[in-house]
């Protein structure tokens, strides 16, 4: 065949021509973005000064934040400068909206679960729990607690009440007091609440409030120094909110001034430790530490004599005579009791005689049993 028609790879379609330009549209794309901003300049990160102006496309999107989390009754979810304390608690203010977090561990619900309303999710078969919706406000549950939270002046923001529940004295309060209050209350199925709270026990009632707020530790200290005879209680590594709610409740009735925890790994106010403190929490104030032995050290400089709980101990409970006296009693975790530094910390360790051979007591009911024991000998 005549030519080169023969050659691989020939072109058989006509060349085009040179691409146009984009005539300099590109051009502000090429272009450097700037210095980067330190934190206080920027409007979106926490710690914005507020004293620079807002770009326009910020103040933008603050804007329609602000007119949608009014709509919804909900605190924004974007920093904005000069927001509202939404804590509660002995320690905080209860203003504005409730605070969301971002899982529903820790969230004020009456039970194991957290009480969290959001979106809806699957229906919880019963005899059931199930993880509750993510990102909704905290809910408290059981009659008395939310009765006992009412009455206290935690700020709550509503109150949901399942249709069909017999209406108690608690729950007609509650009801009388909300509308009282200006507070909303919404009449739910008892499918809906069992969803909202994660399928915990809730008695038919649950009321929406804000994040706990404890006390400072210090005010804590000088504020129990002001009684006659004070009375503190430490929790070593206390992980169960159950065990926190109970010596709670036990510390209101003897006379205690106050508690505190450690921060980490130990239980804090969570839904199950308030709901078994049946509403003393809200009574009996709370603190949080960063160390717990250096805490305990500094209440012994203000005058305090630290009691550990041990099963090891050489004093008995029944011959404690220096409880009448400044005293913390300090209890130990349900497993491995007290910590070294904190068992070598303390300035007595106190054990309670049992007369089976049951190896150690539960660790709020050895609280109780201290406590009242410290009481009884102060009152005798």
């Amino acid at each position: 065949m005549p030519g080169n028609s023969q050659r691989r790879n020939k072109r058989v379609t006509p060349k085009k021509g040179a691409p146009s330009g984009s005539g300099g549209k590109n051009r502000d794309g090429l272009a450097g973005r700037g210095r980067t901003l330190p934190a206080d300049e920027r409007p979106w990160h926490k710690g914005y000064s507020g004293t620079e102006d807002l770009p326009e496309k910020t103040a933008r999107k603050q804007d329609k934040e602000r007119r949608a989390a009014a709509a919804e009754g909900r605190a924004p979810k974007i920093g904005i400068p000069g927001s509202k304390d939404t804590t509660w608690g002995r320690n905080g203010t209860g203003r504005g909206a409730p605070a969301r977090t971002a899982s529903g561990r820790g969230a004020l619900a009456g039970g194991r679960g957290a009480g969290k309303v959001g979106a809806r999710g699957p229906r919880i078969a019963p005899g059931r729990r199930s993880t509750p919706p993510k990102d909704s406000p905290e809910l408290l549950v059981g009659r008395n607690p939310v009765v006992e939270a009412l009455r206290s002046g935690v700020p709550a923001t509503a109150l949901y009440v399942a249709q069909g529940i017999e209406q108690d004295e608690r729950v007609r309060e509650a009801v009388r007091f909300c509308a009282d209050k200006g507070i909303a209350i919404m009449e739910i199925s008892r499918a809906e609440l069992d969803r909202l709270t994660g399928g915990v026990l809730h008695q038919g009632i649950g009321v929406q409030v804000p994040s706990f707020a404890y006390e400072d530790f210090t005010d804590m200290v000088t504020a129990a120094m002001e009684h006659t005879a004070p009375l503190l209680v430490a929790l070593d590594g206390v992980t169960d909110p159950r065990n926190l709610g109970a010596v709670i409740r036990s510390a209101a009735a003897f006379g205690a001034q106050g508690i505190f925890v450690p921060e980490r790994r130990a239980a804090g106010i969570t839904a199950t430790a308030w709901r078994t403190s049946a509403g003393a929490a809200a009574r009996l104030p709370v603190a949080q530490v960063t160390n717990l032995t250096r805490a305990i050290k500094a209440c012994q400089q203000a005058g305090f004599m630290a009691i550990g709980l041990d099963a090891e101990g050489a004093t008995d409970v029944y011959h404690l005579e220096a409880a009448t006296g400044p005293t913390v009693v300090v209890v130990g975790s349900e497993g491995r009791g007290l910590s070294r530094l904190v068992g070598e910390t303390c300035d007595l360790l106190v054990s309670i005689p049992m007369a089976s051979d049951v190896e150690s007591l539960n660790a709020s009911v050895a609280a109780a049993v201290a406590l009242s024991e410290i009481t009884r000998r102060r009152n005798a």
